[in-house]
């Protein structure tokens, strides 16, 4: 899994590539532009709108949200032969969110969980493999879902849906192959990856025992970062039909998959403002609503403080 301080060695000698610094800037980028263009009222109201009954519904759906993903979690680790009790995947995923929410690139908390837990079980490789590939059948499973609701309700990018959905497809395709032949015909290393790959893959996301429950976890994860979109939405004054939101929401939480942001801030706010004025709505709505959806979810992972203040004593102990 990449880290957002990894450094990448430019091969003429030069100096190394900061690209957690570039994702940084880059978030930082984003939000000036959104700042120039809508100033920064619509982030100021998106903060100070938010409520007691708005954090509530925030951290009751953070809640099923996070066990669900902590289910999916144990599912894949337990089909690389790791042991993680459900209570112990759901402490670690408080914790992993509270730290992709507070620090640049937004997966640094999963690259700690990762590397944790194949510490703990005596396999840091397996450890990592299990949250790469409980991530990607996440992402997978909100890309169709994201592909097929944009295609049925109205959204600015509903008439280029088919031919975004043909390309994606394609590309999937192209990479498959490309690794496939590179597994036969390349470096030593890489033939045992995609070997390693192909087996994962093969015996445990589509193992009959493992794929339905991380199908189930998934839809149930995306459901809940859409409902508390919709939260957020209703927190900043917008009572547009949920209909019209659910498909901008979509946009705005695909956003979030770009890796130049802020403690998750940047691209968000950036594709809401541009999804809500396509939609009838005004960039500073969306604006609004992206703030007050990234501030929820920050609180709704506050109890990972808990998590981190009794990882300390236990150390200190």
């Amino acid at each position: 899994m990449p880290s957002s301080a990894t450094a990448v060695a430019v091969p003429t000698g030069r100096r190394a590539i900061n690209w957690g610094l570039v994702r940084t800037v880059g978030g930082l980028a984003v939000l000036a532009l959104l700042v120039w263009r809508v100033g920064s009222g619509p982030f100021v109201a998106g903060l100070r709108m938010i409520d007691v009954w708005s954090v509530a519904a925030a951290v009751g759906v953070g809640a099923a949200t996070i066990v669900a993903c902590a289910w999916r979690w144990r599912l894949v680790a337990l089909g690389l032969g790791m042991r993680l009790p459900l209570r112990t995947a759901v402490a670690e995923l408080y914790r992993a969110v509270l730290i992709n929410s507070t620090l640049p690139g937004g997966v640094l908390g999963d690259v700690d969980r990762a590397v944790g837990h194949g510490r703990a079980d005596g396999d840091v490789g397996r450890g990592i493999r299990a949250v790469v590939w409980e991530r990607t059948a996440g992402q997978a499973v909100q890309l169709t879902l994201a592909v097929a609701l944009l295609w049925a309700l109205p959204s600015p990018v509903r008439p280029f849906v088919p031919r975004i959905a043909a390309v994606v497809a394609g590309v999937a395709l192209l990479a498959a192959v490309l690794a496939l032949v590179a597994g036969r015909r390349g470096p030593q290393w890489w033939r045992r990856a995609v070997h390693t790959a192909r087996a994962d893959v093969r015996e445990v996301l589509l193992a009959r025992r493992i794929w339905p429950g991380v199908v189930l976890c998934s839809a149930v994860a995306v459901a809940g970062h859409l409902v508390t979109f919709l939260v957020a939405a209703r927190t900043a004054g917008l009572h547009a039909p949920a209909a019209q939101l659910l498909p901008l929401t979509l946009l705005a939480l695909l956003a979030m998959g770009v890796p130049a942001n802020i403690g998750g801030f940047g691209p968000r706010e950036g594709v809401a403002a541009w999804a809500f004025a396509a939609a009838g709505l005004t960039a500073a709505q969306g604006v609004a609503t992206a703030t007050a959806y990234g501030v929820l979810v920050l609180v709704s992972s506050l109890p990972g403080v808990a998590v981190l203040l009794f990882r300390r004593r236990t150390v200190a102990s």
